[in-house]
């Protein structure tokens, strides 16, 4: 490790020489952790960003937490030093003493103005007495357990060792019934404490585990001062923590990892399940049963249960979770490491992680399970105070426009509504009359959400054909009175989907009974009678025959779970939010869905709850977004923000950008939706593609704006011949329509490049054909030969016939000063390019050319928003001549720097 690099008066332990970006990296991200701001922070991949946020980051922790004990010892001994009598009254002072407070109320004597400032002090110095020594009881655990390796797992085997023990004593106990030796209590009482005693070396350790586990609940309560670290996937985070385990903090750093059941769970019967619904509703129930078991454990001894007990969760053990946290703390772990861990412990890790919240200094989770309130507080994530930093934060505003958008459509609609209906036939005479009330709210808001979209919520959604079909577009108000619903809190029927939770036992009711009639023969039958063939009728090419554990519904949950988030997006404000009235050509393909139009509602709570907020990326550009939508609209001064942006660790001359305005034809390149699609436009892509190919050795990766778009330039040359010339220098790859086959397209295509490499034939290499925003443009590396050049086919303009980027264009002028929805479809273009040309330039040592495909690249207000590292390095070619004697030269000269 090199020695510790000092900026100013700050210590940045590095695990080699930093770049000298890499140092100022640290040093503004310290600043800003310091001062409590908002900061954008840009560095681009390959330049070691990650190493840079947790050096800098948690050298500004350790500072933090130095200064904060130092404060502490420093008013304590203030506090100690004076006597104790001293504490709780203080003599009255009068007038003549000194200058009257203006702060306290008036007419209020001076002696209980310094009553009460005395009584505040005390209770401070009696609250930081009380951190000291919880802060002291937990690192003194946790030094125990890290030199006492044999405590790690010793409440495992104590477990295990008094069920056997248990076993044995039953097992002598009926053997002694059996042989009727009718030994006396006293001698059975002797046999057992024969067996007591060798179990009698292990007290010691049993002791010393409960000594370690004294005051747990009052430590689980305390949340010590942390860093939230959150990026997009769990290969993400995971990235990250091999980071943190390389660094100077890895030995010290107590770090957790969070994830959801389905990344997380150790029980096999319940994994396989594979769907994130099935195995969240499975996971609770067996918590529920473990609970019911044990409640009911002394009736059972009375009389025998006429059920059957379900089956509990083996790794749901509080005592071998405590031991799991504990493990976890003292060793930096990835969520791999983890699931391992707890197979090894016998403790569930999705719980026991989250065991370790309080004490942990690093958590590392996915974006869904910050940003979104109810899923951070049910996993015990508290802000307050707190630093959040979100790593990967390109797409920041569309991940929090997602996770809080729902649409149901018209299939789950009638499917909730037949369910909820027979529940409410099966149990009315059990249900109290408020809860008999909320359900019929339901019922009466699922028929009116039906009725919206033109359908019978009591006919077969399939069956239901719409003439006239399209899209509407209407405010949450507009919706609430169209729907005749305006008269319902809504917000009472949300606490009541979270406190009853009916939407789970629904879904249990719905496996349980196979969508069947359930009811005793009666009056009552036949007016379920058909619930069966109706609910198997709602999935498309299913027949009346009960579905299979593995159908869509149980893969998808409940239905009522979908409802349950929609009902919950309307009660957000009327300006925030729009609903989409879609109808299609029948009921169950029609759809309700709410869009979001201001996300900073939510993200605004982790701003103000925390003590400072790092939204760091590779390609940040353009910031206007994040400044504007996120930052502006959740009331964020601007003296609250800093940016900051450093360059490409690669020489300069590692890297040839060129907008080109014109093919080899002399064909102007601007390819706008009226002229992309014109033969002499696709023959040009082509032509610049193979004259290209001639020159650059290795990988060439180029996007299109759409796969509709690539599918038919494809087309066009196999049908002018032009896709056999570019076989000839290039074997030509193109991404798939399926995420799975993503790594079989990258593997052959990087391992022809590399026969390529070695053979020195006529093929020089590959092509690969991708679209912007797709599988390939963001996540993958194209380092090396991989990516010696990419090539941008036009701008990746969304739709403008989109009602939704329409009224989102509209909230954000009607909302922000200078009309910034305006721009809103430049950087939502802009930040697409810079993802996909993003791909290339990986190292120090890299070098790649990047081709710009469209004159309208060569505008100022577009090059204003490329990465700056580019941007300051681009070259505009009016004619194709120039720019392709530049790329020759490049690759000439870097292939062969002799």
């Amino acid at each position: 490790m090199a020695d510790p690099i000092q900026e100013g008066s700050i210590h940045f332990p590095f695990p080699y020489t930093p770049y000298s970006i890499q140092k100022d990296f640290m040093a503004e991200l310290y600043r800003v952790l310091e001062a409590g701001k908002i900061g954008i922070f840009e560095s681009p991949t390959g330049t070691g960003k990650s190493l840079s946020l947790i050096c800098g980051a948690l050298s500004w922790l350790r500072d933090f937490e130095q200064k904060k004990q130092q404060e502490e010892a420093r008013l304590l001994d203030a506090g100690i030093a004076l006597p104790d009598h001293l504490k709780e009254t203080a003599p009255p002072m009068s007038a003549s003493e000194g200058a009257p407070d203006t702060s306290k109320p008036i007419g209020e004597p001076d002696w209980i103005a310094q009553f009460v400032q005395k009584k505040e002090e005390k209770d401070m110095i009696d609250r930081l007495r009380d951190e000291q020594i919880k802060r002291k009881k937990r690192e003194e655990r946790l030094q125990q357990i890290r030199h006492h390796a044999h405590l790690k797992y010793t409440a495992k085997r104590v477990r295990q060792e008094e069920e056997e023990m248990e076993r044995l004593l039953h097992l002598s106990k009926e053997m002694l019934a059996a042989s009727g030796s009718g030994l006396p209590e006293e001698e059975l009482g002797k046999e057992e404490e024969l067996l007591l005693a060798e179990y009698e070396s292990d007290e010691e350790k049993k002791t010393t585990i409960g000594a370690l586990e004294e005051d747990d609940e009052d430590l689980e309560e305390e949340h010590v001062t942390k860093i939230y670290y959150c990026s997009r996937t769990h290969s993400q985070l995971m990235q990250f923590v091999h980071e943190v385990q390389k660094s100077p903090f890895g030995k010290e750093t107590r770090l957790i990892s969070l994830g959801s059941r389905q990344n997380l769970c150790v029980n096999e019967e319940v994994k396989r399940l594979g769907s994130v619904h099935l195995i969240n509703d499975r996971c609770l129930e067996m918590q529920k049963n473990k609970h019911e078991k044990k409640n009911n454990k002394e009736e059972e001894k009375v009389k025998k249960r006429k059920t059957e007990i379900r089956a509990s969760c083996p790794f749901y053990n509080y005592e071998q979770m405590q031991f799991l946290r504990d493990e976890v703390l003292i060793e930096v772990k990835d969520i791999e490491q983890l699931v391992a861990l707890g197979k090894e412990a016998q403790a569930c890790p999705y719980y026991g992680s989250r065991f370790a919240i309080p004490s942990a200094q690093l958590v590392v989770l996915p974006y869904q399970m910050l940003l979104h309130a109810a899923t951070r507080h049910a996993a015990g994530i508290k802000l307050q105070g707190q630093v959040v930093i979100i790593d990967e934060a390109h797409n920041l505003i569309d991940s929090i426009t997602n996770i809080h958008s729902a649409e149901v459509s018209g299939s789950q609609l009638c499917q909730a509504h037949s369910q909820l209906s027979q529940y409410m036939e099966r149990y009315r005479k059990l249900l109290k009359a408020k809860n008999l009330m909320y359900i019929k709210q339901i019922l009466y808001l699922l028929e009116k959400f039906v009725t919206v979209l033109g359908g019978n919520v009591k006919q077969n959604p399939n069956t239901q054909n719409f003439f006239q079909t399209g899209t509407e577009l209407k405010t949450i108000n507009d919706f609430l009175f169209q729907s005749q619903i305006d008269n319902i809190n809504l917000f009472k029927v949300q606490r009541y989907f979270e406190k009853s939770m009916v939407s789970r036992k629904l879904f249990g009711f719905t496996k349980e009974y196979g969508g069947v009639s359930i009811l005793p023969p009666s009056k009552e039958q036949s007016k379920l009678a058909g619930f069966q063939h109706f609910l198997q009728s709602l999935k498309p090419g299913t027949g009346a025959a009960p579905s299979s554990p593995s159908g869509e519904d149980e893969r998808l949950g409940s239905p009522l779970m979908q409802i349950e988030s929609f009902l919950a997006a309307l009660t957000t404000a009327n300006q925030d939010g729009r609903i989409i009235v879609s109808r299609q050509g029948s009921l169950s393909q029609s759809s309700l869905r709410f869009l979001l139009l201001n996300p900073s509602v939510h993200f605004a709570q982790v701003v103000k709850e925390c003590r400072a907020v790092i939204i760091a990326g590779g390609t940040m550009q353009p910031v206007a977004d994040f400044r504007e939508q996120l930052l502006a609209c959740a009331g964020v001064g601007t003296e609250r923000v800093v940016e900051f942006s450093c360059g490409h660790v690669i020489p300069p001359e590692n890297i040839l950008p060129i907008v080109l305005c014109s093919g080899p034809t002399n064909q102007q390149l601007e390819f706008i939706y009226q002229k992309r699609e014109l033969p002499q436009m696709m023959d040009e892509i082509g032509r610049i593609l193979c004259n290209i190919c001639n020159v650059i050795p290795g990988g060439v990766v180029c996007f299109f704006p759409s796969y509709e778009y690539l599918h038919k330039v494809q087309a066009h040359w196999e049908q002018s011949g032009l896709l056999t010339r570019l076989g000839v220098k290039k074997k030509i790859f193109q991404e798939p329509n399926r995420a799975n086959q993503v790594e079989q397209v990258l593997t052959e295509y990087s391992m022809c490049i590399k026969r390529c490499s070695q053979m020195k034939g006529v093929m020089t290499g590959a092509l690969l054909l991708s679209v912007v925003g797709g599988k390939m443009s963001e996540g993958i590396n194209f380092s090396d030969d991989l990516g010696r050049c990419v090539v941008m086919v036009g701008m990746p303009y969304p739709n403008i016939k989109s009602l939704e980027l329409q009224e989102k264009m509209a909230y954000l002028d009607q909302t922000l000063p200078n009309s910034p929805g305006k721009s809103l479809i430049e950087n939502l273009c802009m930040k697409a390019v810079n993802q996909s040309i993003g791909r290339a330039i990986r190292h120090k040592q890299d070098f790649a050319s990047i081709l710009l495909m469209d004159q309208r690249y060569s505008r100022p207000s577009i090059l204003a928003k490329l990465p700056s590292w580019i941007r300051d390095q681009v070259q505009i070619k009016a004619t194709f001549g120039p720019a392709f004697a530049a790329l020759r030269k490049f690759h000439r000269e870097k292939s062969d720097p002799s």
